[in-house]
């Protein structure tokens, strides 16, 4: 498995790989949250040009996954981390965050869906930590640009630099 740097090339298959593995937020997610598709195009190339920086999981030419990280001054953030459906559970997404998270030295904090009990277990089993719910708000509030809604249904995970 080979993880690269994004190429602007790769548009298409990241955007693709992004709303197929979304797929399993629909109906656990609130409904509200929900669109189609979960991630437009527009949104991508906005995370994109507004600092996250992605980095991709191949196969030979096969893109098994993607995850993005975002620089914010005093931390850095896990950003859009999705693994195309049947190369989940084969250790993608923990070449992935390893990868990612020896690009910096900060604090690395990931926010997700509270109800996407998946997700919060990969990273647990990653090192990272739940952030106490008395300021996961806060977090979610300073360095996410997300809606109000979003901030009440994510919790935040926190890996071990990070001290409150």
């Amino acid at each position: 498995m080979l993880i690269k740097a994004f190429n602007p090339a790769d548009l298409n298959r990241v955007w693709a790989i992004i709303n197929d593995a979304a797929q399993a937020y629909q109906g656990v997610i609130p409904s509200d949250r929900w669109q189609e598709p979960y991630m437009p195009k527009d949104e991508l190339e906005h995370e994109i040009s507004d600092g996250v920086t992605f980095w991709l999981a191949q196969d030979e030419d096969n893109l098994l996954g993607v995850m993005g990280i975002q620089d914010k001054v005093k931390v850095a953030l896990i950003r859009h981390a999705y693994i195309k459906p049947g190369a989940q559970r084969m250790g993608v997404g923990t070449k992935l965050l390893q990868h990612v998270m020896s690009l910096t030295d900060k604090p690395v904090l990931v926010g997700t869906w509270a109800d996407a009990s998946w997700a919060i277990e990969f990273y647990r089993r990653n090192g990272f930590t739940v952030v106490p719910s008395n300021l996961k708000d806060d977090l979610l509030r300073r360095y996410w640009s997300i809606a109000a809604r979003q901030v009440e249904t994510s919790v935040v995970l926190a890996d071990k630099r990070w001290n409150t």
